[in-house]
């Protein structure tokens, strides 16, 4: 049953890039007829409209100004909205706060969080409450983890139809991207990298495929931490920067969905470079390199031109074996630059779902897949790009 309030969706984060990439889509998608009921906020009122208006969004939007350390101030906030929606990372600096006044309120909650030692500390912290209060707190509504996540999960459903039965081991192959990491995936894996190097019970979580599954121990994984040669699709593959956080969700939403994948479930996630000498070469290369540039990083609030949001994209393939020896495969892919076009769209869709459809989930902290499923790749085929097929 959804809860009366003012609004739908409340933007938090409305000033920074990507909360304004997210807010003019939704201008561009619901504002016209005023079925979604949204507002922006975050800490400063006078910069969000400044942004607001040179993007030419209605000046009908109102504006709330909260600071992410001020409790009572996000409480009013949370209980305005059924849904609310943040841009503002990193999440170990600035979102503890929110979700637990969103947990307490009964209000849903979406973010770009890849920050896996933070996300397990709220789902210790912030479980209870929000099954308490029916608040569907759902973590990594981006690139990271939407199409791994989701990928996974319609793999599943199509293993099903062709044999009757799951895949017992799954593969995740990054086959094409092109587009860089925001700024605010940068900053975030900083700030996960320097909590590591100060505690290294932080380390062991991070290397923890299980890590948000509290108190599950599952099968060890296969190793995806140096390059392969990949001899079902002839390429080799290197390690993929964001295949720790993609994993862990994978293996969460598997827990949430009663461990429909299976106890003994495997999980690998790596980015195909190619086959022979070359495709070896740039294999080992990558495996040296991070997801940094160094000084060339984008900032949190800076990222790339229209032009390349638009000539970016992404294509993932997901391969399956069963405990019978079936295979399946599927992919999916994007038409947006991962870290900004698509991701906007993907995040915007998914508290449109939680504030608008027909989803009977309950209170808790969620994956999208196990939150969402069918509904949200739906809406990410309809509206946001995406392309969910049979290989």
């Amino acid at each position: 049953m959804k809860v009366s309030r003012e609004f739908d969706v409340i933007v938090y984060g409305a000033s920074g890039f990507t909360g304004q990439l997210i807010a003019e889509y939704l201008a561009e998608h619901y504002g016209a007829d005023g079925s979604l009921r949204w507002a922006l906020a975050g800490r400063n009122a006078e910069k969000i409209r400044l942004v607001s208006s040179a993007s030419g969004l209605p000046d009908t939007l109102e504006v709330i100004a909260a600071d992410s350390a001020d409790r009572a101030a996000l409480d009013e906030m949370v209980a305005r909205t059924r849904v609310v929606l943040t841009a503002v990372g990193p999440y170990q600096f600035y979102g503890s706060e929110l979700v637990g006044a969103c947990a307490t309120a009964g209000t849903d909650y979406v973010d770009l969080c890849g920050e896996t030692n933070w996300m397990r500390q709220m789902v210790i912290e912030h479980s209870a409450a929000a099954q308490a209060s029916g608040a569907r707190i759902v973590f990594s509504c981006g690139f990271d983890s939407i199409p791994f996540d989701l990928g996974v999960y319609y793999l599943q459903q199509v293993a099903r139809e062709k044999t009757g039965a799951v895949v017992k081991d799954v593969k995740g192959r990054v086959r094409q991207m092109k587009g860089h990491a925001s700024g605010g995936t940068v900053a975030s894996l900083k700030a996960t990298m320097a909590a590591a190097a100060k505690d290294p019970s932080v380390l062991q979580q991070l290397k923890n495929p299980y890590c948000l599954v509290p108190g599950f121990e599952g099968v060890p994984q296969p190793p995806s931490h140096k390059p392969v040669y990949d001899e079902e699709i002839d390429s080799w593959a290197a390690p993929f920067i964001m295949a720790q956080i993609n994993m862990s969700n994978v293996h969460r939403s598997n827990a949430l969905l009663d461990f429909a994948y299976g106890e003994d479930f495997t999980y690998t996630e790596m980015l195909l470079t190619g086959p022979g000498e070359q495709g070896e070469s740039m294999a080992m290369a990558m495996a040296e390199s991070g997801l940094s540039d160094g000084d060339k990083d984008p900032l949190p609030g800076e990222g790339p031109s229209r032009e390349e949001q638009l000539a970016g994209f992404y294509d993932i393939l997901f391969q399956g074996k069963s405990a019978s020896g079936d295979r399946v495969a599927v992919s999916v892919g994007g038409d947006r630059d991962p870290g900004y076009g698509s991701t906007s769209r993907m995040i915007a869709e998914s508290a449109v779902a939680l504030a608008c459809d027909d989803i009977p989930t309950a209170g808790g902290i969620w994956t999208p897949a196990a939150a969402m499923g069918d509904t949200l790749i739906k809406r990410l085929v309809d509206n946001a790009g995406l392309v969910f097929k049979t290989e």
